[in-house]
Parts: C-alpha cells; sequence; structure tokens
C-alpha cells in the first residue's frame, strides 16, 4: 500500500494532497470491497454449509469461512502481483525501446 506523503516545498503541495487523496480513496473503497466480500461468503456458508451440517456447526462452519477468506485472499493477491509483474516488464520494455529511437 502506497503511504502518505509530505510535500518537499509548498509547489508540490497541490500534487501531495492529490496523492494522498488517491491513497486514502483507495484504502476506502479497498475495505469497503473487503467488506463486501465478506458478507458473500458468510451469507454462502450460512446457506449451503449449515444446513448440511445441522444447527451445531458453528466451528466448522467458521472454519469453512476462514479457509474460503483465506483462498480468496491468496488467489486475488497472485493474480494483482501477476498483473504488477507484467506492466513492470512492459513499462521496463517500453523505457528500453523509447531510448533507442
Amino acid at each position: 500500500m502506497a503511504k502518505i506523503q509530505a510535500p518537499n516545498d509548498l509547489k508540490e503541495m497541490p500534487l501531495a494532497v492529490v496523492k494522498n487523496m488517491v491513497t486514502l480513496a483507495t484504502s476506502g473503497f479497498g475495505l469497503v470491497v473487503a467488506l463486501a466480500w465478506n458478507e458473500v461468503i458468510k451469507t454462502a456458508v450460512a446457506q449451503y454449509v449449515e444446513p448440511l451440517l445441522g444447527k451445531d456447526s458453528g466451528l466448522i462452519s467458521l472454519f469453512i469461512y476462514a479457509l474460503a477468506m483465506t483462498f480468496l485472499a491468496v488467489f486475488v493477491t497472485m493474480q494483482l502481483a501477476s498483473l504488477e509483474k507484467k506492466f513492470t516488464q512492459l513499462n521496463a520494455r517500453l523505457k528500453n525501446n523509447g531510448g533507442n529511437n
């Protein structure tokens, strides 16, 4: 996650404010998305797992929920890391090709 940055001088203040606003807004929307997925997975476990395991399935349902969230987090993180790597490589190629012209 990007860190909040202080400007080096007063001229950089507007850009620093905008960058920090983007960082904060992105973090806020990320939290909202995470909470939305949290509710989806909770509801799915409640509707589909608990009826199969019975009313005393609290701990098992929580375990299944935790596993689902873990797998989702790992999958999304791996996909984003792969995307970042591809864009980094593309940027490097564009810089190398642009410097040769």
